[in-house]
């Protein structure tokens, strides 16, 4: 089976939909931690600021009546043009003194000024004042005086007159220094009393949390995409099929028996092993079977089962995949190519010290050194033996080959060989099997990793069966949620005589159906149920 590797294992550069919200589902704790962080970061910089006070007061700008219509427009639109020239007379220096002055404020004018905001509404003769303060009351207080003072300085401005110019020769000196009194045209008139303050209007408490949690909320959507981008560990089976093109063949749940060592995990009879129920059992049945479904015509009979790099649970796949075949009946053969840190007699508990070296070099017979395990006649374990000098050139030898056909003729070959990436051993072993198995342990095995295992596989010609997802969570977003969920059907009541068939007309029934099934099976293939 040929492989097509992705260059460089890279991600299409577009993300849907659904991969914006798989990313959310996987990164929510740290959304909601960084939304929740911002918001009191937010709430905390509201307490620590100080609370402001606003009073409004208005004036409106008076012209003298008339009971002429054409004089009162006239007087209106005086005012409206007004009004524009005193908002900049409510913003100077001069109001702030007169305000200062009369309530004896113990600050500047520059200050003052500061805390003051004016707004002449479109289209109106009305000029409002708006004061800010820590304290509500000196917040109204100013609003008021401030009116009061513009009144005045409005008031001053108006009756003003220009300097008196020097005396020609025909004026008297009383005629030359009168002022020349003028009546005020324009004035402005207070609308009344600004309002106590109740609730201070800075800091906005509820603009600031909304804000902070806009924030953490966009903070945390970064961190998921920038997490996602940067995390290249395989989670699940449709990411190694999308960017490798390489079926997964199994899915192996999180089985906490198995956190402190590679083990067996049923080690019963042969009828316990194949109903033993639970979350493991049914995926290596399910690895059992997708393993006979491989290739139909030339099933592989001797097949490597390899990782990327230690500890990704290769042995203990290889193990329980063994048990799990040989309870449905098949004749199989462990055999433990990692010549360097041997497991698989520790595993299976057997008689350390003989095995594949000593076979090799000839100084024991395949027959003496072959272990059968007690829990299943029908499997027996091949160790390492002796740790040889040159592990990678005695399993390219030609007398590796020999000896891995001759187990297969009656059995099918599981080696357990040492990871990828480390050592050549497993790619050369590969060269003398009919297929390769990859094992992936989710959450850890990065993209980088899986892609130059394959590729030293694909340098050697060495055949990829598929790849078994190891450690995958039962809870979260990636999780296996089929297993421990569909359990076996409870015991039938006993059903009348009637019902039930004679046993010899059923045992000639299954006779002839089994010659019927197996008449067009080629020799040395097996029918299971």
């Amino acid at each position: 089976m040929s492989v097509n590797i992705a260059p460089g294992a890279e991600a299409p550069a577009g993300l849907d939909l659904a991969d914006y919200l798989r990313v959310v589902r996987v990164y929510w704790k740290a959304i909601v931690a960084f939304t929740l962080l911002a918001t009191l970061t937010a709430f905390g910089w509201t307490v620590l600021q100080p609370k402001i006070y606003s009073s409004d007061s208005s004036g409106i700008v008076v012209t003298p009546g008339s009971d002429n219509v054409s004089l009162s427009l006239a007087g209106d639109s005086l005012a409206k043009a007004k009004v524009k020239n005193y908002e900049s007379v409510a913003k100077s220096r001069l109001v702030a003194d007169r305000v200062i002055a009369s309530l004896e404020l113990k600050t500047t004018a520059d200050a003052l000024l500061g805390t003051i905001s004016v707004k002449v509404p479109l289209d109106t003769a009305e000029i409002r004042v708006t004061a800010q303060s820590p304290d509500p009351a000196t917040a109204q207080r100013v609003a008021d005086a401030w009116v009061n003072g513009l009144a005045a300085q409005v008031e001053a401005i108006e009756t003003a007159t220009p300097e008196t110019a020097a005396p020609d020769a025909g004026t008297s000196p009383d005629a030359a220094t009168a002022p020349a009194a003028t009546a005020s045209a324009v004035r402005i008139l207070p609308l009344g009393k600004a309002v106590l303050p109740t609730s201070p209007v800075s800091p906005n408490v509820n603009l600031a949390l909304s804000l902070g949690a806009l924030t953490g909320l966009a903070l945390g959507a970064a961190y998921a995409l920038v997490r996602r981008h940067l995390d290249r560990r395989i989670r699940n089976a449709a990411e190694v099929e999308r960017l490798f093109e390489v079926p997964v063949i199994g899915t192996l749940p999180v089985d906490h028996r198995l956190d402190e060592k590679s083990t067996i995990l049923d080690a019963g009879t042969a009828a316990q092993l194949d109903d033993a129920g639970g979350a493991m059992a049914e995926a290596l049945r399910e690895l059992r079977t997708n393993l006979s479904f491989l290739d139909v015509d030339q099933p592989p009979r001797i097949i490597v089962v390899t990782s990327s790099l230690q500890a990704e649970g290769k042995s203990t796949v290889t193990a329980n995949l063994a048990v799990t075949m040989a309870a449905a009946g098949e004749n199989v053969v462990v055999v433990d190519g990692d010549l360097r840190r041997p497991t698989l007699v520790d595993v299976f508990n057997l008689v350390p010290g003989v095995g594949v070296t000593d076979v090799l070099t000839g100084t024991a017979e395949l027959e003496d050194v072959l272990q059968p395990w007690g829990a299943l006649p029908n499997l027996s374990v091949l160790g390492s033996g002796r740790v040889p000098p040159n592990p990678s050139e005695l399993l390219g030898s030609r007398a590796m080959k020999n000896m891995l056909n001759a187990l297969a003729e009656n059995a099918i070959v599981l080696i357990d060989a040492p990871p990828l990436l480390p050592v050549t051993d497993a790619a050369v072993l590969s060269r003398v099997a009919d297929g390769a198995i990859v094992v992936i342990r989710t959450g850890r095995t990065t993209q980088e990793q899986l892609a130059q295992s394959l590729g030293n596989l694909e340098k050697v010609k060495g055949r990829i069966l598929g790849a078994v997802l190891n450690y995958v969570p039962t809870k979260g977003t990636d999780a296996h949620s089929y297993y421990g969920t569909y359990a076996s059907a409870p015991e039938t009541t006993d059903v009348p005589d009637f019902a039930q068939p004679d046993a010899s007309v059923q045992a000639g029934r299954r006779d002839t159906e089994a010659e019927e099934v197996l008449e067009p099976l080629s020799a040395g293939r097996r029918v299971r149920n």
